[in-house]
């Protein structure tokens, strides 16, 4: 944990980083941080699924993760191929969800959960856990229009339901807490019971998870593990800044995780754009991290220019969390590209961009008739008009 650089990427002294992180607003990760008063992370999912990808393809949409601007990987292959060991080289941090190992298992026990657990810690500096769907969570939702959308909530909901047993993350937590305190690896409270359709956002059982993961907050603090605590899912516009808020309050003001959250449901083809809608006013509430959704969310597995576009959303909707924030700096490379943009200097425009390569694409595809102005208005340019009124009035 390199506090000296971190501080120094976001503006923020060393002491602030120090009291944050004893608190617990803040979760430090190798040279990258998490929680209030800090840039707003994004986390871009990869993985090996059966019949798809490969280790090469997932690594491919890795380095383009992270060249558009992935603050977090997380390796969620439900094929162990040693993806999330390959991910440290891109030095940033990694997290995976250790109980898909479980489930690689025909008719798993409860030590299977840990082993699996135990494995993962080995590569990982963050575990998403899913410990606060019980036998009594889970029955609550099955009253939901959709039921449980959590791929690793679902699966121990099906296992609680054919053996009769607790959870075994919720059961034996102190356990857990050991395994990820000996391994110096930080604990993400899964969010199993986040709603799948708006229909379902806010209700019962989304309330009782989240009011357990608040107890398992207090004592994974208690512990000494850094802990952090994931949330929805689909949720109404209206609805995402007040439970942000309650969230924070809930759970002590952990670092927030969140997946969009997806304003509609009709968005198929295009969820990133509602992820990016709700994660932008998520994170403007306060919620710190912001879990890509890609194009492909519902429908397929995800190929490159989905990894791509997804990153790209996930970062609009961090910025423009941390402008409205007021996070130091956020709002320095907005003033820049609109000097230039005040100045027709479309290299520097593209340089400044999320997106530089598709700036230029458009650029070139369409280029003006005439002059350094664009093909929309040509020599109607707004902006150029105005820089010569300028001029006119200046003599």
């Amino acid at each position: 944990m390199e506090l000296k650089k971190i501080a120094r990427n976001e503006g923020v002294s060393e002491g602030f980083l120090r009291r944050g992180i004893a608190a617990g607003r803040i979760v430090a990760m190798g040279d990258c941080a998490v929680g209030a008063g800090l840039r707003t992370k994004t986390n871009a999912n990869l993985g090996c699924s059966e019949g798809f990808s490969s280790l090469k393809t997932e690594m491919e949409k890795a380095e383009i993760a992270v060249k558009y601007g992935a603050d977090a990987l997380m390796d969620l292959s439900v094929v162990d191929v040693g993806l999330r060991a390959r991910l440290r080289r891109f030095g940033i941090p990694v997290g995976t969800v250790p109980v898909y190992d479980t489930f690689a298992k025909k008719n798993p026990d409860a030590d299977d959960f840990f082993n699996a657990v135990e494995r993962h810690c080995k590569d990982v500096d963050f575990v998403t856990v899913h410990c606060g769907i019980t036998k009594n969570t889970s029955r609550m939702a099955r009253k939901r229009l959709i039921g449980v959308v959590s791929r690793g909530g679902a699966l121990t909901a099906l296992w609680m339901a054919k053996t009769g047993n607790e959870n075994p993350f919720y059961a034996e937590f102190d356990y857990l807490l050991e395994m990820l305190k000996d391994n110096g690896v930080a604990l993400s409270l899964g969010d199993a019971l986040r709603p799948g359709a708006l229909a379902d956002a806010d209700d019962a059982a989304q309330e009782a998870e989240l009011r357990i993961n608040g107890a398992l907050v207090k004592r994974a603090r208690k512990a000494g593990v850094a802990v952090f605590v994931e949330g929805p899912g689909h949720m109404p516009l209206h609805k995402i800044a007040p439970h942000v808020r309650h969230m924070k309050k809930v759970c002590g003001n952990a670092p927030y995780y969140v997946l969009g959250p997806l304003v509609t449901d009709l968005g198929a083809g295009h969820d990133h754009i509602t992820a990016a809608i709700g994660g932008a006013i998520a994170g403007a509430a306060g919620a710190d991290f912001l879990c890509y959704v890609t194009p492909s969310e519902h429908l397929s597995f995800p190929d490159k220019e989905d990894v791509r576009e997804g990153v790209i959303a996930a970062r609009i909707a961090a910025h423009a969390a941390d402008v409205a924030k007021g996070i130091p700096g956020a709002r320095k490379q907005d003033d820049e590209l609109s000097k230039a943009r005040a100045m027709l200097d479309w290299k520097t425009q593209f340089a400044l961009s999320f997106d530089t390569e598709t700036c230029v694409r458009y650029r070139r595809s369409r280029p003006p008739a005439c002059g350094n102005v664009c093909s929309m208005c040509g020599e109607y340019c707004a902006v150029k008009a105005f820089n010569e009124a300028r001029k006119e009035a200046g003599k």
